[in-house]
């Protein structure tokens, strides 16, 4: 997915038209890239597919993006940054209890991400990206998600430690890595628990949020 030739060498009069539907063509081609990078991986999208997929040319995807890199950053940006938000409230609203616990911090960085993966149009597509960034090792893209995502960690990691002053930083980091892969696993709905028929998303999620939010209330404290 080679995205080389810069917008300005196209004519005013299609930049002006490209201009005019700013934010469904830039919506479109961030929809089309996200179905694309969960399917076939960042280094194995292609253009064609990407272009043929949002209905746009490639003037449309230099004008919006202006390279690959900046448009899988785009994809991130666009889920990552509500979610974010979401992650914040929560832990402020926790923070506010006359007593919070270490499950009440968690559940602030837990819940809202599961709620993404199943409530947001797309939001199972983009756990699938966020396989994806695991499993490639992207670098660039691991250096755009920690300038602009990882105070949110930062916050989190602070909120722990208030409640587990015995584990020393790099030990904290360790375990809330490791919780943090179990969270995409469990976003990805990839385990051997599947959804009954019988039950809700809403229920199997909050079920999957209850024992996760237990497992990694235990790591944490474990000695």
């Amino acid at each position: 997915l080679m995205i080389q030739t810069s917008v300005w060498f196209f004519a005013p009069m299609r930049i002006a038209h490209l201009n005019s539907t700013p934010f469904s063509t830039k919506e479109r081609i961030l929809g089309a890239a996200e179905e694309l990078f969960a399917r076939n991986g960042f280094a194995g999208a292609s253009l064609r597919e990407l272009t043929a997929s949002a209905k746009v040319n490639l003037a449309a995807v230099n004008y919006h993006f202006g390279s690959k890199d900046n448009l899988i950053n785009e994809v991130f940006r666009r889920r990552l940054d509500e979610l974010s938000t979401h992650r914040l409230e929560a832990l402020q609203a926790a923070r506010d209890k006359a007593k919070p616990t270490l499950e009440d911090i968690l559940a602030a960085f837990i819940h809202p991400a599961l709620a993404l993966s199943v409530d947001k149009p797309g939001g199972a597509t983009f756990v699938r990206v966020l396989a994806r960034a695991y499993a490639e090792h992207n670098e660039r893209l691991r250096k755009f998600l920690s300038e602009n995502y990882g105070h949110v960690l930062k916050e989190f990691a602070a909120a722990i430690s208030a409640e587990l002053p015995h584990l020393d930083k790099e030990e904290l980091y360790w375990r809330i890595d490791i919780i943090a892969g179990a969270l995409t696993y469990a976003m990805a709905d990839f385990g051997v628990i599947k959804r009954r028929g019988s039950m809700s998303e809403k229920v199997h999620r909050e079920r999957a949020a209850e024992h996760l939010i237990r497992f990694a209330a235990a790591g944490l404290r474990a000695d």
